[in-house]
């Protein structure tokens, strides 16, 4: 009887569901808006980590990447907000996709 070695294939691509459903405008403003908030959040202890180990770094890309995201933000209350006098339900489908980086 020979025995065999079963090779265990290396995942690429992991997706998770992070949303999925019907909204009401206010309840779609909701979500997206807490989403947004915690990448914001993430982004403002990563620059205070940053600045606590050197005064003098540079955050720019933090910075920016946070004016991005409030920016977002406002583009998605502006876009429900136009929906929502038209009584319209909203439908969101928000995949998270993670990919190994072959560096």
């Amino acid at each position: 009887m020979q025995t065999q070695v079963l090779q265990k294939t290396e995942t690429k691509v992991q997706k998770i569901q992070l949303v999925k459903g019907a909204f009401t405008p206010s309840e779609a403003f909701d979500v997206v808006s807490a989403l947004i908030d915690e990448k914001i959040n993430f982004h403002k202890i990563q620059r205070l980590q940053r600045w606590e180990g050197d005064h003098n770094c540079s955050t720019n890309q933090l910075d920016g990447r946070i004016e991005e995201l409030a920016s977002e933000k406002q583009t998605a209350r502006e876009f429900i907000n136009s929906l929502r006098a038209q009584g319209k339900k909203l439908s969101i489908n928000g995949v998270l996709e993670i990919t190994v980086s072959e560096e």
